[in-house]
């Protein structure tokens, strides 16, 4: 299982004006996602909006239910790199996304992961981790993980309540401030040919390229959608 924290930095809460949340918000991305280093990843037809999102990855290393926030980490095997990909107009359009996130973040190539998993005990600290994303070499995030809302433990815990986690679940913590919706308009959403680089010191790098969707290829004029077609030559 894929598990997601959203909102989980306090200065990207204040760059998009929002509240910062009691407990954290959870979503979900489908293995389908999951891209690693290199990947060639697929702006979706029918969305506008593309945002990156460089995000501290945690990774379980053994059956995990019902945990206290103090032995939360003996359960996590080490940790990577992500990029919680997003459409933000499906994400924040009712009529879209229907008010809920994981469709907007669950297209195919949208958790983009690796290529390294590094051991919990070659990292001192999980919330000391300066992290950078990139887009075509321009800099758009850099933070670090002190700047969480709720910590790795305090994750692990909540998601654990009632729930197994399993060997290999991962678990994405959230992105710092720097995303594209956070920006003045006109916002630079991500399109075709665009290198996003995701980064965490002491962990690895993790490049990805933005190309169109084959479905963009339809007749002059069809609006028609992709999937509403599949025996479309």
């Amino acid at each position: 299982a894929i598990f997601c924290i959203g909102l989980n930095y306090r200065e990207h809460a204040a760059e998009l004006g929002l509240p910062l949340p009691n407990n954290p918000i959870v979503f979900m991305k489908p293995i389908t996602a999951v891209v690693t280093h290199g990947a060639r990843v697929v702006k979706p037809r029918l969305a506008h909006m593309m945002d990156y999102e460089v995000e501290l990855a945690v990774v379980i290393g053994a059956p995990c239910k019902d945990v206290t926030v103090e032995n939360a980490l003996e359960y996590v095997l080490g940790y990577t790199v992500a990029n919680d990909i997003s459409t933000r107009d499906w994400q924040n359009t009712k009529d879209l996304g229907g008010g809920q996130w994981t469709k907007s973040k669950s297209w195919d190539g949208f958790a983009p992961i690796g290529p390294v998993i590094v051991g919990r005990g070659l990292v001192a600290d999980p919330h000391a981790l300066r992290l950078r994303s990139f887009v075509n070499g321009d800099k758009r995030q850099d933070s670090h993980t002190g700047d969480l809302i709720f910590s790795v433990q305090q994750i692990v815990s909540f998601l654990s309540a009632g729930t197994t986690l399993a060997p290999g679940t991962v678990i994405m913590t959230g992105t710092p401030a720097g995303v594209a919706a956070g920006m003045a308009a006109p916002q630079p959403w991500l399109r075709p040919d665009d290198i996003v680089r995701v980064e965490i010191d002491g962990i690895c790098a993790l490049d990805i390229t933005v190309v169109a969707d084959p479905c963009e290829s339809n007749a002059e004029g069809d609006t028609e959608p992709c999937f509403a077609n599949p025996t479309r030559e």
